[in-house]
């Protein structure tokens, strides 16, 4: 199991659904990931202002039981890190569940990466994810990618909020995850797919 290591309380809340440790967690051993004080307020701002509406409007759209998410996730194994998200739409307040559907986590496989552990895994330099402005999403395959992706283009629009990165990338592996970025300023609205 990947740990985040180093002095802030792992077990600390970033929003209802995401807490510290998920967004700090690194399979890299024996190094520090550590965030400072100002990449875990881009954390909070990220998880706050758009995962928890992702995680919302996904599960109003789709939840547990549709058979457009019921397809196993990626092997953990073949990404880069673990959490849990949905977002509703501007004006509205996310429906509530019926009894027969529960919620389904958004998963993070990366969030906050010290220079140390992005270099150790071969990150890019200048990444967001050293800001703590950058989560890559765990995903069932390319169709629930896509539909992260579309829910967080059409907030941003409702919103009048903008986003860094929106990437749908897949490695030579074959494991596809959603990179998803926002800066507190100049962010650039790219939305990509990548083979890394």
């Amino acid at each position: 199991m990947a740990h985040a290591r180093g002095g802030r309380d792992q077990e600390a809340r970033l929003s209802e659904h995401f807490t510290l440790g998920e967004l700090c967690k690194t399979s890299v051993k024996g190094v520090d990931n550590t965030p400072p004080h100002a990449a875990v307020l881009n954390l909070k701002n990220l998880c706050q202002d758009w995962l928890e509406p992702l995680r919302a409007e996904y599960n109003r759209k789709y939840g547990e039981d549709s058979s457009l998410v019921s397809g196993p996730l990626e092997d953990s194994s073949l990404v880069s890190g673990p959490s849990r998200m949905v977002v509703p739409p501007t004006g509205t307040r996310p429906q509530q569940s019926s009894p027969h559907r529960s919620s389904l986590p958004i998963v993070i496989n990366s969030g906050y990466r010290s220079e140390a552990v992005n270099r150790a895994i071969g990150g890019v330099k200048g990444s967001n994810h050293l800001t703590g402005c950058a989560v890559d999403i765990r995903v069932a395959g390319i169709e629930q990618a896509l539909r992260y992706a579309v829910i967080l283009m059409d907030y941003a629009d409702e919103t009048r909020q903008d986003y860094d990165e929106i990437l749908i990338e897949k490695n030579r592996y074959g494991a596809i995850w959603l990179h998803f970025a926002v800066r507190p300023k100049d962010n650039r609205r790219k939305t990509m797919f990548l083979q890394v």
